[in-house]
């Protein structure tokens, strides 16, 4: 049957009954909950009450309990909870495409460093993370983990564009575009955090320690210390690449994990970034302090930087969730198609077609992402108490027909210009794949002519 253009308020044929609700979301094809089961409804449905589910279930069940005061008939539509993407630096969307196929250290030296020097700065980090929060949103992210400068402008963006984030601040040990006195790190941290925009609810702060080839070991402590005392998730890169390794071996005598270990900032609000080149001994001290990994796979494979040990993290009780990086390195922000890589790069790595199945590809997108983030209470899965983030997919289409497992569908066939609808704290923010919270058309013209300033300059 071919899916809704859009969820309207559906007619039925007796008076509705039952407990009035904000939305009632039936007859939806698949329902892909995400739970620790994966339960999956054929004709589900879903109740939802201010910012959170009320219900879920067979979509008999659910009209004879509840009435929407918006209700609306997704047949031809897959629902599953909002993508989570735990690591990206968002504004840089600006330099999308700007420097390819270099290896990370020529690509971030003589590239990056010298065009964020050039063009980032409050305005800039504004307008790059409103225009990847426009990408994000329209393929199905609701929930994204960021890290970067100036990034109260990076939360105000968030906060407009009505997109669920966790909000880094960077730190670094020489200068940066928003510290150029890079000695006053801790004050530039202390001061993101008094003046975060927002309650803290939707859009929250993180600090984010760049490596530990770029961040001294005071560096790392005093800023652990620091998101110990607020309660907030600590971020940093770790061991993206072999000559990193090398390099801290050769500075500190141990590996980059055990380094971190040994400091004291490996526990369950620790968010490592990549952890390609990890030995088993550092997945093991990952794995006892609780720390988790955001899994960046085509990033890593474009940049020549290896592939994750993440099976064996897994297996060793490591939380993994899926990143993107940022689209500087990707270089787009579509989660479905990380997933996909995810599913399939640790098969051919391995020569082991169950390396990754389907199931923990998408877990590590969902519910494994909000674990990482330290939200498995809150998002991940389409559960009764949880927020109600959620995408709905259109099935009506070549690539997606026939379906005869939709966890397999959304892994292998579904991709981001598939969702048509997004609700995140229970507000509709996409509907028939457009952005309702900001003007899309004016985000792109001027980071359109943003483009043009850089191109001038890298002339």
């Amino acid at each position: 049957m071919p899916a809704s253009k859009s969820p309207v308020p559906a007619s039925r044929s007796r008076v509705p009954a039952g407990r009035e609700v904000d939305w009632l979301l039936f007859n939806i094809d698949w329902l892909v909950t995400c739970d620790a089961e994966m339960t999956r409804f054929a004709s589900g449905a879903v109740a939802i009450e201010g910012d959170s589910l009320a219900a879920v279930g067979p979509s008999c069940e659910l009209l004879n309990l509840f009435r929407g005061r918006v209700e609306a008939d997704l047949r031809g539509y897959l629902l599953m909870p909002g993508l989570v993407n735990t690591h990206t630096h968002a504004a840089m969307s600006i330099f999308r495409g700007v420097a390819d196929d270099m290896p990370l250290k020529t690509w971030l030296e003589e590239i990056i460093f010298p065009l964020e020097n050039a063009f980032i700065n409050p305005d800039s980090v504004y307008l790059g993370t409103l225009l990847s929060a426009v990408e994000m949103l329209k393929s199905g992210t609701t929930s994204f983990c960021d890290g970067y400068f100036f990034e109260e402008s990076a939360a105000r963006a968030a906060l407009n564009a009505g997109i669920r984030g966790i909000m880094g601040q960077g730190v670094l040990d020489f200068p940066a575009p928003d510290l150029p006195d890079s000695s006053k790190f801790q004050s530039r941290a202390e001061a993101f955090l008094s003046n975060f925009p927002g309650d803290c609810g939707r859009v929250r702060p993180s600090l984010f320690c760049h490596a530990p080839y770029t961040c001294a070991p005071r560096t790392l402590t005093r800023i652990k210390e620091l998101c110990r005392s607020h309660k907030i998730l600590f971020q940093t890169h770790l061991s993206e690449t072999a000559g990193e390794v090398e390099e801290i071996m050769n500075r500190y005598g141990r590996r980059p994990a055990m380094l971190l270990d040994s400091l004291g900032v490996l526990d369950e609000l620790t968010l490592c970034a990549h952890g390609i080149w990890l030995s088993h001994d550092e997945i093991h001290s990952i794995a006892r302090s609780g720390a988790s990994i955001s899994h960046c796979p085509e990033s890593a494979m474009k940049l020549g930087s290896g592939v994750a040990p993440v099976p064996e993290m897994i297996s060793l009780g490591v939380k993994v969730g899926l990143g993107t990086d940022g689209c500087a390195s990707n270089n787009d922000l579509d989660l479905f198609s990380e997933i996909d890589f995810a599913a399939k790069v640790h098969k051919v790595f391995k020569n082991d077609p169950l390396a990754c199945p389907a199931e923990q590809a998408l877990r590590m997108a969902t519910l494994g992402g909000a674990s990482v983030l330290g939200l498995e209470n809150e998002i991940g899965s389409i559960e009764p108490g949880k927020k109600a983030d959620l995408i709905a997919l259109s099935l009506n289409q070549p690539h997606l027909t026939p379906i005869y497992d939709p966890v397999s569908h959304i892994v292998y066939a579904a991709r981001g210009s598939d969702v048509r609808f997004v609700w995140v704290d229970g507000q509709q923010i996409v509907k028939d794949g457009r952005v309702l919270s900001v003007d899309e058309t004016e985000v792109i013209s001027e980071a359109t002519r943003m483009g043009l300033e850089i191109r001038r300059k890298i002339r």
